[in-house]
């Protein structure tokens, strides 16, 4: 791996930053992923959660109608963070689940408005008994499913919304539920993906 950061931060001309936007359902590894991401390439992290969960009290003392107006003005405030980030010329890794293609549409016209270049790291978790055991012995949370039924209730709900393409913006996907692969491996892959993906053209 250290080569291929070497390759990554030696050899690529630093031109206009770099936007890596996670996607994936809960507990399929994103957030996981996506901290050792930003811990190797020492990009700002912009976690979707870390808002969410700063709205708790809001959530309390208002309706129950007001958890989609939150959880919207929650996806606002990261893209708000990312864009200064990126309009000052910093790279980041927004962490999201990215759910529908409006926020896509969102993460565009910001890569076009701050000249970024904008790559999507989708997690998938195809053993489904991992995503099962991994889903129920994480911490809980209060705006999460907590439970493998709650989880496909969510995933129900989305009607397939989730699986839009993403037209000439480069992905990777990656099964977070492989064997004998390890996050430090995830790491060197989606950085190879990064390398590959940025032609001299990424921080």
């Amino acid at each position: 791996m250290a080569l291929t950061m070497a390759k990554l931060t030696e050899e690529e001309i630093i031109r206009k930053p770099l936007m890596i936007a996670m996607k994936g359902h809960p507990a399929t590894g994103k957030s996981t992923l996506a901290h050792a991401l930003a811990s190797t390439l020492k990009f700002p992290l912009i976690d979707k959660d870390d808002i969410r969960d700063s709205t708790f009290h809001l959530q309390q003392s208002s309706s129950s109608s007001s958890s989609h107006l939150l959880n919207d003005l929650s996806y606002e405030a990261i893209w708000r963070v990312a864009s200064t980030q990126l309009q000052i010329g910093l790279s980041v890794i927004i962490d999201s689940p990215l759910s529908r293609r409006t926020h896509l549409d969102r993460l565009l016209d910001l890569a076009a408005s701050t000249g970024a270049q904008l790559l999507v790291v989708e997690c998938q978790a195809l053993d489904q008994a991992k995503w099962r055991e991994r889903l129920e012995g994480r911490e809980k949370s209060w705006h999460k499913p907590t439970t493998w039924e709650e989880l496909e209730k969510l995933v129900k709900g989305y009607s397939g919304c989730t699986e839009y393409d993403v037209g000439d913006v480069p992905k990777m996907v990656v099964d977070t539920t492989a064997p004998n692969l390890g996050v430090e491996e995830l790491v060197s892959s989606v950085v190879d993906f990064i390398a590959s993906s940025c032609g001299g053209t990424c921080a």
